[in-house]
């Protein structure tokens, strides 16, 4: 393990220097994403914790990890007890407990680059109403302590075609230009990487499992966008593919043009969610007038055109036929005596995809989880010794993919030799959510929340849940978890599912120390003729028959699961070869 006491020392002498009574220490970087870049990980770096959210609190005497339940378990294995309390992120909140570990008068360091506008706001309010204060630090005490932080990569952007994205960039501006200018504003902060890409028509390999260039933008309402970026990563015929008004300019830029949009007192259009928090300061400062609201290019985004829901079915084929070639050759693998461990599993999985000869990245980092393993939601066998496939147990797998033509995400249970009776009755009371989920059928202005239930409601009558959402959205060649859309229990910033939208449909089971059951497909919402919505599900691959305990079934679920897997022999045989076949037939046999 890395020196952990030794970074927490050289941290703390700065605190002592510099008054500071505590340090917040986010995963997020300046860009705000959740995938960050290896020379961003400063999380990880001053603890040794690797998960995709958390937050570190470090005092003078003392220090805390918070997470939430989906690494419960995995910030136990990783972040040493010695150094660190162990804190849930939801039911002791980094803020509130602060104000319960520090006295009246104490000061607080953030690096405002880290946190969005809301989240520094809320923060500053809450720690004042105790006698705290936040104090804006001018150099990350990470990074000063970070001597071999790695160095960034410069890999030139990627110019997707109007065949991929079925709208060119000039018209996506103008028509966010319209968007801006609806919210009362004359120019908008664009700060999501994914916003920028799709309104660029670019993709980057900056950041990874997600197709972005790192960077942060300007867009007014006649569509004229600047970009500051690394003008390195930018392709001569950028112009060319773009069309008329899009600026490159160094990223070190921005606060140059932030005062000059300040000297004309510009209406800009920030949304508090998505930019940093630093940025809107210096804009405050140097004379604009902020207007909140969301990131336009948010919706448009979301709702897939038909160029990219033609391209999100096709990819899911392709990627749905090298999972399933996968499946097999586990079953052949297992019959043979070999239980491979969890990294040769991964790794076998991504050779599969990659024989698609189309495959630009994972989307995501596998989850290849044997056995107990399977009960860490975000499970990563690359933090440890990976385990081996155990016999009579489950194997978890939840994998992706991006090609040009859109972004997969699906995981599998499977059955590793015979399942036991509880196996079969947990996994069918999941596939039971997971089929009430893609069966519905509900008016325009539902939201998320209101559809969690349907997920749950088998588990929540065995007095069983998971903590973790029942969906979240995907983006076209972009980031796998697209806001924002989404389905889960909490209210808080649920957005109408609008027809176009790709969401995953993913329940779980996770008994901890034994074993874990997730069922995920991704969906389109779709508009029926009657005028109500529904889902279409476009991912395709066998669930584990051995599984399903029929007797748990309705007549209803069984025609869903019949139907389904009719679907995916259909779609899924032209491309197996003949070894694979006989087993897709096995796979997708009728039951009941």
């Amino acid at each position: 393990m890395n020196d952990i006491p030794g970074r927490l020392a050289a941290v703390r002498a700065d605190l002592v220097q510099d008054s500071l009574d505590a340090l917040i220490v986010p995963r997020a970087d300046e860009y705000l994403g959740e995938y960050v870049p290896e020379q961003n990980e400063r999380l990880r770096w001053i603890s040794g914790f690797t998960g995709s959210a958390g937050q570190v609190i470090v005092l003078v005497d003392r220090a805390a990890i918070f997470v939430d339940g989906r690494y419960t378990i995995q910030v136990r294995q990783q972040v040493p007890a010695a150094c660190f309390e162990y804190q849930h992120l939801i039911d002791s909140p980094p803020v509130a407990w602060l104000c319960e570990s520090l006295a009246a008068g104490a000061r607080v360091g953030i690096d405002t680059r880290l946190h969005t506008q809301a989240g520094y706001s809320a923060m500053q309010q809450q720690l004042a109403q105790n006698a705290i204060e936040l104090v804006e630090v001018s150099e990350n005490l990470i990074d000063k302590h970070w001597h071999d932080r790695p160095q960034p990569q410069i890999k030139a952007a990627e110019l997707l075609d109007e065949s991929y994205t079925g709208e060119g960039s000039e018209a996506k501006r103008l028509r966010i230009g319209q968007l801006v200018a609806a919210a009362g504003a004359e120019v908008a902060i664009i700060a999501q990487l994914d916003s920028i890409a799709w309104l660029l028509n670019i993709r980057g390999a900056d950041v990874p499992h997600l197709p972005v260039i790192l960077g942060i933008a300007t867009l007014d309402i006649e569509g004229r966008m600047c970009f500051f970026t690394d003008p390195q990563k930018i392709p001569a015929t950028l112009s060319e593919h773009v069309g008329s008004g899009v600026t490159i300019r160094a990223e070190v830029e921005l606060l140059e043009a932030l005062n000059e949009l300040g000297g004309q007192q510009t209406r800009l259009l920030v949304d508090p969610d998505g930019v940093n928090a630093y940025s809107v300061l210096r804009a405050q400062a140097a004379g604009c007038i902020i207007v909140a609201g969301k990131d336009p290019v948010l919706l448009p985004k979301a709702q897939k055109n038909a160029v990219e829901l033609s391209g999100m079915r096709g990819c899911h084929v392709r990627d749905g036929a090298a999972v399933s070639r996968y499946l097999h050759w586990i079953q052949l693998e297992v019959s043979a005596g070999r239980l491979h461990d969890e990294g040769v599993l991964a790794d076998r999985l991504a050779l599969f995809r990659r024989e698609s000869n189309d495959l630009r990245d994972l989307s995501f980092d596998t989850i290849s989880a044997a056995g107990a393993n399977g009960a860490m939601c975000h499970y990563d066998h690359r933090n440890g010794t990976p385990a081996c496939l155990e016999m009579n147990n489950l194997y978890l797998v939840d994998s992706g993919g991006q090609y040009p033509d859109g972004t997969t995400d699906i995981t599998r249970t499977v059955a590793i030799g015979d399942p036991t009776d509880e196996h079969r009755h947990m996994f069918t009371l999941v596939l039971k959510g997971h089929i009430a989920l893609a069966s519905a059928v509900f008016p325009k202005g539902t939201t998320g929340v209101q559809l969690d239930v349907l997920a749950r409601q088998f588990l929540w009558q065995a007095g069983l849940d998971y903590d973790h959402g029942t969906s979240h959205g995907v983006g076209s060649y972009l980031s796998v978890h697209e806001g924002p859309q989404r389905i889960g229990k909490s209210a808080i910033g649920a957005t109408e599912l609008l027809a176009g939208m790709v969401l995953s449909n993913e329940p779980g089971y996770y008994k901890e120390g034994c074993y874990g059951i997730r069922c995920e497909n991704l969906m389109i919402v779709i508009e029926r003729d009657d005028g109500m919505l529904a889902f279409e599900t476009i991912t395709f691959a066998p669930f584990d028959a051995r599984l399903i305990d029929e007797t748990q079934l309705s007549a209803a679920e069984l025609v869903w699961i019949n139907r389904y897997h009719r679907q995916v022999h259909a779609k899924l045989a032209p491309l197996l070869n003949a070894l694979d076949t006989p087993w897709l037939v096995q796979s997708t046999a009728l039951i009941g």
